[in-house]
């Protein structure tokens, strides 16, 4: 029952995801993160945290200069560096911490555009350029880590898809460049994904 427990959370937080995603929205942040000099990923706590990291870790392979923080000082700071041609993409599930809030208004006090994945009409989607909105609730289960966390990745694929689909065939050159690095270290199977 271990495994149906878990599979079934995580397929009903996708399936939730899928019915209610405006695929526009996340078209429109493909195009600005395509174009964008630097890209900033935030989140805190668990979940979010984890979807800021993996947004970077999809970015970088498309040649998009990305960096991820999880702390709310580096946040900020990172923010007030930004200009008109960053982007700042904020994951927050509440839309509730502050820390993500305050970075957001920072960034766009010096122009950089900012994407909120988070509760619709929260703080944070209310202070964001562009929201999409993530509204996948936990079923309660206080034994069964979160559900929504599977949602939450498949938001960030979402997202490199649409941003690789911008950048056109300059993006698959460089996924090719670092698939041909990798089988210098003896990964040569087309099966594998694009690094372990």
């Amino acid at each position: 029952w271990l495994a149906d427990n878990v599979c079934d959370g995580a397929i009903e937080a996708i399936e939730r995801l899928r019915t209610s995603t405006d695929q526009e929205l996340v078209r429109k942040a493909g195009a600005w993160l395509a174009v964008a000099k630097s890209v900033l990923a935030f989140g805190s706590g668990g979940s979010s945290s984890m979807a800021a990291v993996e947004m970077q870790n999809r970015l970088f392979r498309l040649g998009i200069q990305v960096t991820s923080h999880i702390d709310g000082q580096m946040q900020r700071m990172t923010a007030a560096a930004g200009d008109h041609q960053t982007v700042l993409v904020g994951f927050s599930i509440s839309g509730a911490v502050r820390s993500q809030k305050d970075a957001v208004w920072v960034a766009r006090q010096y122009g950089a555009k900012t994407i909120a994945i988070t509760a619709p009409g929260s703080e944070l989607a209310r202070g964001a350029d562009l929201v999409i909105p993530f509204n996948v609730q936990e079923d309660g289960g206080l034994y069964r880590p979160s559900s929504s966390r599977f949602a939450l990745l498949a938001v960030v694929d979402m997202l490199a898809i649409a941003t690789a689909e911008a950048i056109g065939p300059r993006s698959l050159e460089i996924l090719r460049r670092i698939k041909q690095n990798l089988n210098v270290l003896q990964f040569d199977d087309p099966r594998l994904p694009i690094g372990d």
